[in-house]
This record gives structure tokens, C-alpha cells and sequence, in this order.
């Protein structure tokens, strides 16, 4: 083992997870603040004290499994857990490649077993007491299964040819396995509403209506060619709503949850679809696309560069260095460039959601913007006075208030 590594990689992790916790004990703080006079007609006094609750029981879930997960990982990595998992993959086999398949169903699989507890907990008592869950047991477990055959089939054949491309290519690996990830990402931009929503979820066309002419005649005004709007059945999991975009040229949709439009009226929806619309116009989901790409093909040369050092193996503990090692604990002490690759694309999301609102003041209306946004943060019992440094590190999106300042600008 790496002694040095080793220690390097529980600094990060226990660095992290202080980081984290000082962040939620300074928005906490903040919960009792007085509401922002513009958004007084969010709550009455009743929903104010439910969303206040609703914070706090988030908070206290929030900060006892971080800790467990915490404690679980240094147990982990303290006890040879790693090497444990490797010993036992490599007893089915010789073959790189189905050993690291075995490695990583373990781990993926004890995982699992032991967040699924925590997880039910947070559907089925926090999001029930305060009436978001519409799930069923049977649904939970089932969503879980689907979720497990699609990483199963999709992480698999991924991670099989990354593994397969590094026996072939040497360090030359990144490249093919950077080119088969960015072909992915476009086709499932592409497709993941017509492939994979429906293994979750029912789409159905938006009906005949004057909700889906005022929609129409909006995308007509702004040059939006818009042939498929969907209705998603959002209700069945939960009462939160939400509408997104996806797809390019003939493939492009706009998503609307069964919720929005139920919380809605129709100038408030085509107020949201005209925010959407702005995304597009924008360039915002081609420049993330991209953004993405490039940031995996720049994480991918580095993993390029140490994949080969037996020491970044050797410091999660296995006896035999490994490439499937080396991605654990690449992963890990790769984890603070990601978080600050993670704050700018944080801030550019941020500053990308101010220009989607101008983008639908100017070619909508900001008032039923502004009435949508209100609502939709009642409804979810948002918080509306977050601190500073938690909105800095977190928030893709800009808070409540400081949209309306700017709709209101």
C-alpha cells in the first residue's frame, strides 16, 4: 500500500464532507430569516412553518447519512475492503475485464444494500409526512431494478471497452474511450426521452387545447419548430413539477410534467416552455453538451497519465494493481478539480438561467414568470432564504428573489 496516497485520499474525503457540513450548518442558520418582502406572497404563515419543517427534517436526514456514508468509506478503506472485493473478483476469473465487471457489481451492489434503508426512509417517511411521495412500495423497488439493469447494461459495456481500449492502446486508451463518450452523450441527448423515460415513466402528446395553441402560437412567433410536446406522469412519484427540453432538430421535445399543469395556469406554463425555448435560443444546451465533453476528455488524459502508476492502485489497499483499482482511487483524489470544475459550470449555469428569463420576458411576459416561479417554489417548500456561500457551491440555479430582481429589472 501507498502510505502516502492512502492518507491523501481519507484527508479528501473527511476535507469534503467538513466542507459540506459547515455549508448546510450555515444555510440552516439561515431558515429562521425574515422572508423577503417581494416574496411574502409565497407562504402564509401555516405553509411557511410546513416549508420551515420541511428544511429542517432535510437538514438533520442530510447530515446523518453523509456521516454514515462517510464512516462506511474510512471503514472500508481502513479494513481492506477494496482489496477484499479484488480478491474475491479474481477468484471467478483471469480476465481484466470480467474482473473488473465483478469488482464493481460488488461494490455497486453493497452499496446499494446499504443506502437502499436511507433512501426509503427519505421517500417514504420525509417526503411523505409532508405530501410530496405518490410512489408505491412496489414502484420504489421497481424503479430500483430498472435502474440496476440499465447500469448493468450500459456501465458494463462501457466499462468493458474503456478496459478493452487501454489493453489495445496502452495510455493511448483516453482518446477511443473519449470518442465513444462524446458519441454517447450526443445520442442520448438525443434519445434518452424516447429510450429511456419511457422505462419510468408514460409520455403521452399534449391534447388538443388552448393550452397547446398558446404553445404553438408562441414557438410560431419565436421561430421555434415545435412538433412534439409531451405530458409526462410526473404525478405518480411525486407532486413536484417540472418541464425540460431535449433533443436537437427533428428530435427536439418539450416535457411537461402532468403537476405543472395542474399548478399552473396556461400563460404561467407557456411562461416556463418560453424560458425553456430560451435555453435553446441561446446556444445553452449545445455549450453544455460540449462543456461536457471536453471536461470527460480532459479528466480522461489525466486518468491517462497516472493510470499506469501501480501506486494509484496500491493506495486504496488491493495487494495487485489494477485498472479498476486505479479508477477508485483516481476518482477519488480527482474529486477536488471536479468540485471546482463543478463551481464553474455552477456559475455559468446560474448566469445561463438569468438569460433564459430575459429571453422569456422579452419574447413572452414577466409577470406570469414571475407568478409561475412563486408557485412552483410554494409547492415544493423551497427554501427562500438560502446563504450566500451554500447558493456559491450548489445552486444551479439562481435563488428565488434574485430572479424576480432580475425579471423585474
Amino acid at each position: 500500500m501507498n502510505t502516502n496516497l492512502f492518507y491523501i485520499i481519507i484527508a479528501i474525503l473527511v476535507i469534503q464532507f467538513i466542507i459540506e457540513t459547515v455549508l448546510d450548518y450555515l444555510n440552516a442558520k439561515k431558515y429562521n430569516d425574515p422572508v423577503p418582502e417581494e416574496l411574502n406572497d409565497v407562504f402564509n404563515l401555516e405553509e411557511y412553518k410546513k416549508s420551515q419543517e420541511y428544511k429542517k427534517a432535510n437538514y438533520t436526514f442530510g447530515i446523518i447519512s453523509s456521516s454514515f456514508s462517510l464512516i462506511i468509506t474510512i471503514l472500508f478503506l481502513l479494513f481492506g475492503g477494496f482489496n477484499w472485493v479484488d480478491t474475491i473478483a479474481r477468484s471467478f476469473t483471469d480476465n481484466p475485464i470480467l474482473i473488473a465487471l465483478i469488482f464493481f457489481g460488488i461494490i455497486m451492489l453493497g452499496s446499494d444494500i446499504i443506502t437502499t434503508p436511507l433512501s426509503y426512509y427519505n421517500t417514504f417517511v420525509i417526503e411523505e409526512k409532508f405530501g410530496f411521495n405518490k410512489s408505491t412500495k412496489k414502484l420504489f423497488f421497481l424503479d430500483k431494478i430498472k435502474g440496476w439493469g440499465m447500469t448493468i447494461i450500459l456501465g458494463g459495456a462501457i466499462l468493458s471497452l474503456i478496459i478493452w481500449f487501454f489493453q489495445w492502446a496502452g495510455t493511448n486508451f483516453w482518446i477511443y474511450t473519449w470518442a465513444v463518450i462524446a458519441l454517447f452523450s450526443v445520442f442520448m441527448n438525443m434519445f434518452y426521452s424516447k429510450l429511456i423515460v419511457p422505462l419510468f415513466n408514460k409520455q403521452t402528446p399534449l391534447e388538443d387545447g388552448s393550452l397547446k395553441t398558446k404553445i404553438e402560437a408562441y414557438a410560431k412567433k419565436v421561430g421555434f419548430e415545435l412538433q412534439n410536446i409531451f405530458v409526462i406522469d410526473g404525478s405518480k412519484r411525486s407532486t413536484k413539477a417540472n418541464a425540460y427540453f431535449s433533443g436537437f432538430g427533428k428530435e427536439k421535445r418539450i416535457t411537461l410534467y402532468d403537476t405543472l399543469i395542474n399548478d399552473l395556469d396556461e400563460d404561467e406554463i407557456v411562461a416556463v416552455l418560453a424560458h425553456e425555448v430560451g435555453h435553446y435560443k441561446r446556444k445553452h444546451i449545445v455549450f453544455n453538451l460540449i462543456t461536457s465533453i471536453l471536461l470527460t476528455g480532459l479528466t480522461l488524459f489525466i486518468l491517462s497519465i497516472f493510470i499506469n502508476n501501480p501506486q494509484i492502485s496500491l493506495a486504496i489497499g488491493v495487494a495487485t494493481p489494477s485498472f479498476h483499482a486505479a479508477l477508485i482511487s483516481f476518482g477519488i483524489l480527482y474529486s477536488p478539480i471536479s468540485e471546482i470544475t463543478g463551481l464553474v459550470m455552477n456559475y455559468l449555469s446560474r448566469k445561463f438561467e438569468y438569460q433564459a428569463d430575459n429571453y422569456a420576458k422579452d419574447t413572452f411576459a414577466a409577470t406570469p414568470l414571475i407568478t409561475s416561479l412563486k408557485k412552483l417554489s410554494k409547492n415544493s417548500l423551497s427554501n427562500l432564504t438560502p446563504h450566500s456561500a451554500y447558493v456559491f457551491m450548489h445552486y444551479s440555479h439562481p435563488p428565488l428573489i434574485a430572479r424576480i430582481h432580475n425579471l423585474k429589472a
